[in-house]
């Protein structure tokens, strides 16, 4: 097992210090532990480590000043059109839920089974 060693040596010049290498590699490890594909080759088994590594390699983009304020604010339009897109779906699915329903008790009646509150309770 590979050990990080410190202070860790790093080619990229974005990283004007470690504070910023710390936060640009907790993201990465972030998106690598939501299913992000690793860019680099690596014997390290944890993710953090890897993370690490790629953004030490300079394998990540790391941006700052106005880059990174631009490319937040892009970010958190998207995440509040994907909250709206969520929301409007969420808002259909009732209707979509009483018209199974209504599907399963015509299908009930026509077999003589028991009643869909028999089955899942009162609705």
């Amino acid at each position: 097992m590979d050990i990080i060693s410190l202070p860790i040596e790093h080619e990229n010049k974005n990283l004007d210090g470690t504070y910023r290498l710390v936060i640009a590699a907790v993201k990465r490890a972030k998106a690598l532990s939501q299913g992000a594909l690793p860019k680099i080759q690596s014997k390290a088994k944890k993710i953090t480590t890897l993370a690490i590594e790629e953004v030490a390699m300079s394998m990540v983009d790391v941006l700052t000043g106005d880059e990174a304020i631009k490319a937040n604010a892009a970010s958190k339009k998207q995440t509040s059109k994907q909250m709206i897109d969520e929301a409007q779906q969420k808002e259909t699915m009732p209707e979509d839920i009483t018209e199974l329903e209504k599907d399963l008790k015509t299908y009930l009646t026509e077999k003589n089974e028991s009643s869909i509150e028999d089955i899942f309770g009162d609705s």
